[in-house]
């Protein structure tokens, strides 16, 4: 498995609409960094944020997720309270080719801040929206800006095409827009 170039990546995002819209070279003139790097892409937050709340005293369940554990804000700055977390999404949309798994590293900027990005794998064959997790780990509130970078995406090519894709199995995350909320 190889890991793809800034090469690659802009001849993939612009032919075959890869990554939508595409920032051809790293932006960072007063913002957290975003655009295209020398291995990867480094995405951006959009504005749409739902934050964790405990005021209804629900049950964090996988199976059986309750939507009102979370409030919805659209802002320039969403504040995390301390010890919670975020939902958001990427600015970007993204299209994975077949032979293709993409891996997502939070920035360094938030990850010294004591806010952690989490994202799973981008699957061969996967599109939509890239919904992140954002996790204050500090006893203090975290501030994080939209259309500002969020994470980095690093692409690694298979030695083959797979068998089945994730469009193939029509997996349950496919073409997401907005930030989504887990599904069973």
């Amino acid at each position: 498995m190889a890991i793809l170039s800034d090469r690659w990546i802009r001849e993939q995002a612009l032919s075959q609409r890869m990554i939508e819209p595409f920032v051809e070279a790293q932006r960072r003139d007063g913002c957290i960094s975003y655009g295209l790097s020398s291995y990867g892409y480094d995405a951006r937050v959009a504005d749409e944020f739902k934050i964790f709340t405990n005021v209804d005293n629900a049950v964090v369940d996988p199976k059986d997720f309750a939507a009102n554990s979370f409030v919805d804000r659209k802002t320039d700055v969403c504040i995390i309270p301390p010890n919670s977390f975020a939902l958001a999404r990427t600015v970007e949309y993204f299209r994975v080719p077949r032979d293709v798994l993409v891996i997502c590293l939070g920035k360094s900027t938030y990850a010294r801040c004591g806010i952690i990005v989490n994202v799973t794998p981008l699957e061969p064959g996967w599109e939509g929206h890239v919904t992140l997790e954002f996790s204050n780990t500090t006893p203090l509130p975290a501030k994080i800006y939209a259309n500002e970078g969020a994470c980095q995406f690093l692409f690694l090519k298979g030695n083959e095409p797979c068998e089945v894709s994730y469009a193939d199995r029509a997996g349950k995350y496919m073409g997401q827009r907005g930030v989504t909320l887990p599904r069973l």
